[in-house]
């Protein structure tokens, strides 16, 4: 039976999730969620009542949450990429930066976005200035420490790149990668030249209207 992802193309976190399964040639089946796919809604929201994406079912098997489906995947369906490390100390580091971009760069870029699209009333600007202030502390952070490596965690894509692709990519969006970080912005164009991401990019591209502060045509 072939993986069915409850996902929608523009969302970070499925765009993770995709990425790891186009890097590795998986199939799946996508379960669109949209208003036009009312049936796909209504199973998602009782296999995770939190109604947060993307969701995998394997068989009678449900996945929850960006990274645990990825570290499925790899003991499930693995291909020819590893996208953990066999060896539990390097995986580490892979683990930490996936952490890092979900929890300082995702997060934050996520609290802009969602401030945006509250009634103008209920806005938070000082949550946003925190929510920027975070990402330029993260983006100073990332210039250093990708300063010698191809990839979040050395020279092999993995786990960590899947989860810093979309986070960087909307985050520079939100808040831009300042020009004197060289390093952070040239990892960035790697990520959006990599040919599974670039893939989830280009799918995602006819969404780009709901994205609530203006999508930039420079990527």
């Amino acid at each position: 039976m072939k993986l069915q992802l409850f996902a929608h193309p523009f969302s970070s976190y499925c765009q993770k999730v995709i990425t790891a399964l186009y890097e590795n040639g998986t199939p799946f089946e996508l379960r669109m969620l949209g208003e036009e796919t009312p049936e796909a809604i209504t199973e998602w929201c009782t296999l995770w009542p939190m109604k947060r994406m993307p969701v995998l079912k394997d068989g009678d098997e449900t996945v929850l949450e960006s990274t645990i489906i990825i570290e499925y995947l790899a003991l499930n369906h693995p291909g020819p990429l590893r996208l953990i490390p066999a060896d539990a100390r390097a995986a580490l580091k892979t683990r930490l930066m996936d952490r890092f971009f979900d929890n300082y760069v995702m997060t934050p870029m996520q609290k802009v976005v969602f401030n945006q699209i509250r009634p103008e009333a209920d806005r938070d600007p000082y949550g946003v200035r925190e929510a920027k202030a975070m990402l330029a502390n993260a983006y100073a952070w990332l210039d250093g420490a990708i300063a010698t490596s191809e990839w979040a965690d050395g020279d092999a894509f993995s786990l960590a790149d899947c989860a810093a692709a979309p986070s960087l990519f909307y985050a520079d969006w939100v808040h831009p990668i300042p020009e004197a970080l060289a390093n952070a912005r040239a990892y960035r164009a790697r990520l959006l030249a990599r040919p599974s991401f670039a893939r989830a990019v280009d799918e995602a591209r006819p969404y780009r209207g709901f994205f609530p502060l203006g999508a930039p045509d420079r990527d």
